[in-house]
């Protein structure tokens, strides 16, 4: 079935610096290529680097005169975020943009980070909460807009404060959410925190809908050695124009509040289409657990307490 073009205008980059996370495959990639269309110098943080170069030779099939500069990131160890927060501190250039889009979702049996962490809370939510924090001054220099991805999944569900871990009783689907959730909630309180005490940055949200990304593809290094029964529908309902999103298509939210110039902060960008799963990308209604100041809050001090990262330190706020 042939498809209405959908697009959004990215806005001249040039002289900008953008890191996006997960643009080796999929969304990340096709966010990669239009910000290096646009002018930006891309950073992209592979935690495979054979794929990092793949996804290079193909942005650079688009745009020739591409930016790019491959680094190591491995989201689901502090130490590789620390890592990586180290090399680009030490480099010393601003961050104008950073898209906060790689996540891992529902892994075939419960498996832990390098850390301890249940691997989607410390994938998803930990590593970015932490990797926000390591690049905190290059994105005050930048006056930089972060924009954090979300899921459909974080509309419903909560954090499983009892057992955040999920050592005791294993969920996969409400642990996705529950990291999504702890997610979102950061995002909202990075804005609220940068407002208060004067960082300069803006934060806000995106989410895909539901499109045919690798999510639920086979995914050897978290042990899936084949696609899910749900990626296969998924894939022929996008092929066939039915409801959901492609992989470009997917991306233009968090394209859209991480450059249009009137993308407001604090808020939601997703699909607009029924049921938010497909369509053109526009504001949106925060989901209902997202909305609550006294649970952001909360989440952040987990976050700090888990990962270790000071975000007072990192502005060398030491009141």
């Amino acid at each position: 079935m042939s498809r209405t073009p959908m697009d959004i205008t990215v806005p001249s980059l040039a002289g900008k610096r953008a890191l996006v996370t997960g643009a080796s495959d999929g969304m990340g990639l096709g966010m990669a290529t239009r910000l290096a269309a646009a002018g930006a110098e891309v950073v992209m943080p592979v935690r495979n680097p054979r794929k990092g170069e793949a996804a290079v030779t193909t942005i650079r099939r688009t745009v020739p005169d591409a930016r790019l500069s491959l680094r190591n990131l491995d989201l689901s160890s502090l130490d590789s975020v620390a890592a990586l927060g180290d090399t680009l501190r030490e480099e010393g250039r601003p961050i104008h943009v950073l898209i906060n889009n790689a996540g891992v979702m529902r892994p075939p049996s419960r498996q832990s980070t390098a850390d301890g962490f249940e691997l989607q809370l410390g994938t998803n939510h930990l590593g970015h909460f932490a990797l926000v924090g390591h690049l905190l001054p290059l994105l005050r220099d930048g006056g930089a807009r972060v924009t954090s991805q979300v899921s459909v999944a974080a509309r419903s569900g909560a954090i499983n404060w009892d057992d955040l871990n999920w050592e005791r009783s294993y969920d996969v689907m409400r642990a996705y959410g529950q990291s999504k959730i702890a997610f979102g909630l950061f995002g909202l309180e990075l804005e609220r925190r940068s407002r208060a005490q004067g960082w300069g940055i803006t934060s806000n949200l995106s989410h895909p809908g539901v499109a045919p990304t690798n999510l639920l593809a086979a995914r050897p290094e978290i042990g899936r050695s084949e696609d899910t029964p749900q990626i296969r529908m998924i894939r022929w309902l996008s092929e066939h124009g039915i409801l959901l999103g492609t992989p470009r298509t997917a991306g233009l939210p968090a394209l859209m509040a991480a450059t249009d110039p009137a993308a407001r902060p604090g808020v939601l960008y997703g699909p607009s289409g029924p049921g938010n799963l497909g369509g053109r990308p526009a504001e949106q209604q925060l989901y209902a657990p997202l909305r609550s100041v006294e649970e952001a809050a909360r989440v952040w001090e987990m976050s700090e307490r888990l990962t270790g990262v000071s975000f007072a330190a990192a502005v060398g706020d030491t009141a």
